[in-house]
């Protein structure tokens, strides 16, 4: 297989060109021949454009691929080696929906042939490639597993806005269903991370590993959260905490915030859901995913009760976010916890404006049904810097206070500009 691919005699497919996939794609394409395929024929012909979709890359980053672009599921029998990397979401009651990754599954079923590889690269629960996968690319394609097709794990590690730590700089954990898919796999990805790979001993421990590294993150930061609510009580500033305690070598420096999109804030269900179908009741990680869902009803219900206590009449006041999107510096806004925040404060008859200079406005209206504001307006009782975008670093404290009413709330979720905010009423976590 692997011999097979560098010498250009077969192609490589990857299925879901998204945040993972189009990046994926194209750093193979530097070295051997690929099929990139997706089911939205407007978001192929935008790549045929050397456009990515997700705007995280430039149009330098298609040059001198060797890469073919299709929403043709015929064309994807020219490849033996295929790479699957859609979303794995939740569905309103937080549980697992594989639904794209079983779909994706069906696509390359219909395709396989004696002799293929299935990678997948989707955050799944421990068991899920073996035990819901395979079976369905068995039932699509006829073949055996292990005999007739191999099927491998390979958790993607991609950061979306990081400039730093990349798809090549990144160490890739790999692994295969048996030893011989295991050491080809490994080589083909050894082929374009310059960080090298990490062999696991099999599928599952792939799986897991994957999962608890969101899982420890979404932790962490339920600690930090559950320690501002604490300090908030205390009338002392969680930042100022965390930057004394960081001192010390050995502290984890991790602080409170937000916690939505694709990963952190979906990734721990997965792990939850399995660990409900063992018999097991997982404590410390159902906690921190309530604590870290509550925080932007908790952030709204903090400021209708500042409000409160400076005379203002909630449904009389106006309140500007800045920002929506998941984290900084990107145009993801899926699993956004601000949008709590937003409906929180709407509950209680307050008047929200919500901006952002990366958040597609048509995407935002179609996914939580609002509209954003084009611009910040004027005569705001309450400023929320709710992500930290690179353009609201240059913000001072007169441009917020031309926008504001007198005895107006800066409320800044990030702390990134604590100790830059003295007239206005400032509050962080």
């Amino acid at each position: 297989m692997y011999s097979k691919l560098i010498k250009k005699e077969t192609k490589l497919a990857v299925i879901g060109l998204g945040y993972v996939g189009l990046p994926i794609a194209l750093e193979f394409a530097k070295k051997i021949s690929v099929i990139g395929f997706d089911i939205k024929p407007e978001r192929v012909e935008m790549m045929k454009k050397n456009i990515d979709p997700s705007r995280e890359l430039p149009t330098e980053a298609f040059d001198g691929c060797d890469v073919k672009f299709t929403a043709n599921i015929e064309e994807l029998r020219e490849a033996k080696f295929y790479i699957i990397a859609v979303p794995t979401p939740i569905d309103d009651h937080n549980l697992p929906d594989l639904t794209p990754v079983i779909r994706a599954t069906e696509t390359v079923g219909k395709v396989l042939k004696k002799g293929d590889y299935v990678v997948y690269e989707s955050t799944v629960y421990p068991g899920c490639t073996e035990e819901d996968c395979v079976p369905v690319l068995e039932k699509m394609s006829g073949l055996k597993f292990i005999d007739d097709f191999k099927v491998g794990f390979s958790p993607e590690r991609i950061n979306p806005g990081d400039k730093v730590h990349t798809l090549t700089t990144i160490v890739k954990v790999t692994s295969g269903c048996d030893a011989v898919s295991a050491e080809d796999i490994a080589k083909t990805y050894e082929l374009v991370i310059k960080a090298g790979v990490h062999r696991a001993s099999s599928i599952k421990v792939a799986e897991a590993s994957k999962i608890i590294e969101n899982t420890q993150r979404d932790i962490n930061i339920a600690f930090m959260n559950e320690l501002s609510i604490i300090f908030n009580r205390m009338e002392i500033n969680t930042f100022e905490v965390l930057e004394a305690a960081g001192t010390k070598w050995n502290f984890l420096k991790f602080f409170p915030g937000l916690v939505g999109g694709h990963c952190i804030g979906v990734d721990p269900y997965y792990l939850l859901h399995k660990a409900k179908e063992l018999g097991y009741h997982a404590q410390i990680i159902n906690s921190g995913r309530f604590i870290n869902d509550s925080m932007g009803g908790y952030i709204a219900k903090q400021i209708v009760k500042k409000l409160v206590i400076a005379g203002k009449h909630i449904q009389n006041s106006k309140v500007l976010i800045m920002g929506i999107t998941f984290k900084e510096d990107v145009s993801d806004i899926r699993n956004s916890k601000v949008v709590d925040m937003y409906r929180e404060l709407l509950s209680y008859g307050v008047c929200v404006d919500v901006i952002d200079p990366f958040a597609d406005s048509h995407e935002v209206k179609e996914e939580y049904q609002f509209e954003m504001a084009k611009k910040a307006g004027t005569d705001y009782d309450v400023i929320v810097a709710a992500v930290s975008h690179k353009e609201y670093f240059n913000l001072d404290e007169s441009y917020f206070k031309s926008i504001t009413n007198k005895n107006a709330l800066f409320v800044d979720i990030k702390g990134i500009y604590r100790n830059k905010i003295k007239d206005l009423n400032y509050w962080s976590l």
